[in-house]
């Protein structure tokens, strides 16, 4: 039974949230603000988290940065904005997909299966690829730098492991929406390039030169040089 975090501080988006996702099998636990979210989350270990962006005692953004900081723990931000600028901010502190209110509980039920079904596929567990000082274990989903652990979001390891898998192939935006996260992901292809943008702070030496993620100009990216 895969473990859910709700995080509302309105009581009846909380209810409605729960009941739905407890009639579909989901065990879940809620939470009417930021830090009573982050105690669960260091309690409970979630699955994946719904996250609402304006909260009483901090801003959903920064709950997201604080947990995508230590977990690798998908979550999916709502929010009653409609401006891109939010959902951006939301992406660039590692969120993975988000859905604006008011919602359709069938649409989030689908966001959730669909993220819950990528980060569940099963990989060879004797399968992991070396590059330089990079090691990526594509079974435990971990990767080192140096022999330092680097703490990635499922959404950049995802986009980290097709390009790593397919070293000096160029991926164009598209294909890494569709071969990372799945077919069905109804997000921007702008998500991209900020997933990128953060993946390389994390990984490269210098991440205005990276060597791991080259950026192929009128094309998209690739693993590693020519």
């Amino acid at each position: 039974m895969k473990k859910i975090l709700v995080v509302d501080d309105e009581p009846a988006i909380r209810d409605l949230v729960q009941m739905v996702l407890t009639r579909e099998g989901y065990q879940v636990t809620v939470a009417p603000d930021g830090q009573a979210a982050l105690d669960l989350v260091r309690s409970h270990k979630p699955d994946l988290i719904i996250l609402d962006l304006m909260l009483p005692d901090m801003s959903g953004h920064e709950v997201c940065k604080k947990i995508t900081d230590q977990y690798q723990i998908p979550i999916i931000m709502l929010t009653a904005k409609h401006e891109v600028v939010d959902k951006v901010l939301g992406l660039e502190f590692g969120a993975d997909d988000y859905i604006t209110k008011p919602f359709d509980a069938r649409e989030l039920l689908a966001r959730i299966k669909a993220l819950l079904r990528r980060l569940n596929k099963q990989v060879d567990s004797g399968t992991s690829i070396t590059y330089e000082s990079l090691e990526i274990n594509l079974a435990n989903k971990t990767v080192y730098k140096s022999g330092e652990l680097i703490s990635l979001t499922p959404r950049e390891f995802q986009l980290l492991e097709v390009l790593a898998t397919h070293r000096r192939r160029t991926f164009s935006r598209d294909d890494l929406m569709s071969l990372a996260w799945g077919y069905d992901y109804s997000g921007d292809s702008r998500a991209v390039d900020i997933h990128i943008t953060r993946l390389r702070k994390k990984i490269e030496d210098d991440s205005s030169q990276p060597r791991y993620i080259v950026t192929v100009y009128g094309f998209g990216y690739r693993f590693g040089g020519v």
